[in-house]
């Protein structure tokens, strides 16, 4: 029996760890790429789960989750820009989105070659279906708001504006599944502990 290559991709992918977000802000909570993945990912199934039992939609919510999962998986290379930086212009949103694209061919090339067309419709996101780019990028930035409304629930007021701006983005979209999420996830994200080991939300 042959010995298998050894591969890199997850020793990569395990350093999102040490990429730290919203880093032009002073943050109250520190947070990592790594955290915000896996909170995307479980905010996006829930969201594709609501879109299915909620509003008649037909969306797989595993292929969502894992799509979720792996998002942000080029910062391992490129590090975290912050969206202001990131959005500042249309020759600047197209430099980073080549340059993400760039990234995303990286990462796959680290995996076994015979390996690389199951991950490729989750690490590139060009090969995203509509819905699930929707509902991905709407769990992206929830999770955005909720961390600004931890930093100002925190006495960080810095995170004011962009909290402002989010949850302005989010109303523009209008999709009900984000609306369900906010009247009855969100709230219980500013609860204590013993509220929220206690039952009903308040």
């Amino acid at each position: 029996m042959s010995r298998r290559r050894a591969s890199h991709f997850f020793a990569y992918i395990g350093r999102l760890r040490w990429i730290r977000r919203w880093g032009l802000m002073r943050n109250a909570i520190d947070e990592n790429v790594a955290t915000h993945s896996w909170e995307v990912a479980t905010i996006a199934h829930a969201l594709a789960v609501i879109r299915n039992r909620e509003c008649g939609g037909r969306v797989n919510p595993e292929t969502v989750a894992t799509a979720a999962l792996y998002h942000d998986a080029t910062e391992v290379i490129t590090g975290d820009m912050p969206t202001p930086v990131k959005y500042h212009s249309a020759v600047m949103r197209e430099a980073f989105r080549d340059i993400e694209h760039k990234a995303s061919d990286e990462l796959l090339a680290l995996l076994p070659e015979y390996l690389r067309d199951d991950f490729a419709p989750y690490i590139q996101e060009s090969r995203w279906g509509d819905d699930v780019a929707e509902l991905v990028k709407a769990a992206d930035r929830l999770s955005a708001l909720l961390k600004c409304e931890a930093e100002i629930q925190a006495g960080n007021r810095e995170f004011e504006p962009a909290a402002q701006q989010i949850r302005q983005r989010l109303e523009q979209d209008n999709l009900p599944e984000v609306v369900y999420f906010l009247e009855v996830f969100a709230p219980g994200y500013s609860q204590p502990l013993d509220h929220l080991l206690g039952g009903e939300a308040t």
